[in-house]
């Protein structure tokens, strides 16, 4: 595949294979069989490697896919607000509250304006921008569409766990706690852990579209799932 290819359809179920080896993409599935390809993202130890999914760079077709799942999937905790978190979370979040019927999201935001308040930020790490050390905030004038509502923290990916437990700990620095969080895709299980750290209870209220596992070399150079 071409690498702008990635992302531009899903495709029905059984059209590619999804056990054994893999070799430039990892197929994802949705719950009702149909498959989305990923490209396969070594790691630094070259050893392991992950399915990357970049929303905002996806068809509209598979955007407005996810989207739909995931604002089926949240409509069940009845969501009054979306949250969405930069910079790839904002394309999904607005998507999601369009499906959900809302008129308007929240977007948190790395861009300080003038009017922002310092207190009203923390530190923002993501995995996919490693040694860029950014601030997570929100304007002020938001507030008053959050408090006191039943808000959905979204993200498009949700790996590490660290820009979701960042939103997070913005929002409690409002008196703010999301009743669900939402991704298109949930990138292993480490970002569980780090959750758990935050509340006991937020690995369960954490929903994702689709999962994808890390994935190990094998001789040939190829990619698997490791065993369990």
């Amino acid at each position: 595949m071409a690498p702008h290819d990635f992302w531009q359809e899903i495709h029905a179920p059984g059209s590619f294979e999804t056990t054994g080896t893999f070799a430039d993409f990892y197929v994802a599935g949705l719950e009702d069989g149909r498959q989305l390809r990923l490209p396969i993202r070594m790691l630094s130890d070259g050893e392991h490697a992950l399915a990357s999914l970049i929303v905002n760079q996806a068809s509209f077709t598979v955007l407005d896919t996810l989207a739909a799942a995931l604002a089926a999937k949240l409509a069940a905790f009845e969501p009054d607000v979306i949250a969405g978190l930069p910079t790839l979370g904002l394309t999904l979040a607005a998507a999601v509250a369009q499906k959900l019927g809302h008129a308007r999201y929240v977007p948190l935001g790395t861009s300080r304006k003038f009017w922002y308040r310092d207190e009203l930020s923390v530190e923002l790490s993501s995995i996919t921008t490693p040694g860029q050390q950014k601030r997570l905030y929100i304007d002020p004038r938001m507030l008053p569409l959050l408090e006191g509502r039943r808000v959905a923290l979204i993200d498009d990916v949700i790996s590490s766990g660290a820009s979701i437990v960042s939103g997070l700990n913005l929002l409690s620095a409002c008196s703010i706690e999301p009743i669900v969080i939402g991704a298109a895709m949930l990138q292993s299980d480490r970002w569980r852990d780090r959750l758990a750290a935050s509340g006991p209870h937020w690995p369960a209220r954490t929903i994702g579209v689709f999962s994808t596992p890390i994935l190990e070399k094998t001789a040939d150079g190829r990619w698997r799932v490791p065993a369990l």
